[in-house]
């Protein structure tokens, strides 16, 4: 090693560690909040989906259902999305980057995929139809840009949205009445969308700050879980993994 290599050595070092802890540094700034949804009583049977257009694809198994309650073998709760209502929450820098891959909605077996979404308002959207017949995806945001193109088999359309929304926008096919969907943009990447067995994560949120959260379900609207006046609730992270356990729902307060 020559001299220069070795003055520089310590130097590289030093730049290391301060990278290093740097990294450290940020990653003990933002926190992860969990949870999981479940629905209590008799798991209800999804009716069928009476198809009224395209029966020669449209009515092929498996049979559509409504998907306005969608609950597991276990109870776990589907479709029910949580986000930051907080207007001005500290946000994480690695969130707000161009995802590697749009958020997508897809016209799939007549029905939308996925039924609820929600994404960053400032990220694009794909919509898509991989069906074999024509769709049309109607997406009327308040005060926003109205969208409702018509969809040919293997269409794509990329779509942003230009004002974020207190609540999510439905979308519609009006070829396929019973189609519907709903889509979020959120003000703030702080998101989620429970899944099948109604788990949640929210990743990359601030810690040390307080904020409030909102939750919604397309059955009830603002999900009012107990103690959660309109389906909100307030807290504070103050570690890097934070889990909300078990959020217990009565069947009666989807009958409303």
């Amino acid at each position: 090693m020559n001299t220069v290599s070795r003055r520089c050595l310590p130097l590289v070092v030093v730049l290391i560690g301060l990278i290093s802890f740097t990294s450290a540094t940020e990653a003990a700034d933002w926190g992860t909040l969990t949870g999981k949804f479940v629905y209590e009583g008799s798991v209800p049977t999804p009716s069928k989906i009476k198809v009224t257009a395209d029966a020669n694809v449209c009515g092929k198994p498996p049979a559509l259902v409504d998907e306005s309650l969608v609950v597991g073998k276990n109870g776990g709760l589907a479709n029910v999305l949580v986000y930051v209502r907080s207007r001005k929450p500290k946000i994480n820098p690695a969130l707000t980057k161009k995802p590697e891959k749009m958020a997508e909605v897809d016209n799939k077996h007549c029905r939308f995929d996925p039924h609820v979404l929600a994404l960053f308002v400032d990220h694009s959207l794909l919509l898509k139809n991989s069906d074999p017949v024509a769709h049309n995806i109607n997406i009327q945001p308040i005060g926003g840009v109205h969208l409702n193109p018509l969809m040919p088999s293997g269409q794509e359309v990329k779509h942003k949205f230009t004002r974020a929304q207190r609540i999510p926008v439905p979308v519609q096919c009006n070829i396929h009445p019973w189609m519907k969907g709903y889509i979020l943009p959120c003000r703030n990447p702080y998101f989620a969308v429970s899944a099948a067995d109604g788990t949640f994560t929210i990743k990359g949120l601030p810690l040390g700050e307080k904020l409030e959260f909102q939750a919604w379900h397309e059955k009830v609207g603002y999900l009012q879980a107990p103690k959660w006046k309109k389906g909100r609730f307030k807290m504070k992270l103050d570690k890097a993994e934070t889990d909300l356990g078990t959020i217990r729902l009565p069947a009666a307060l989807f009958k409303k």
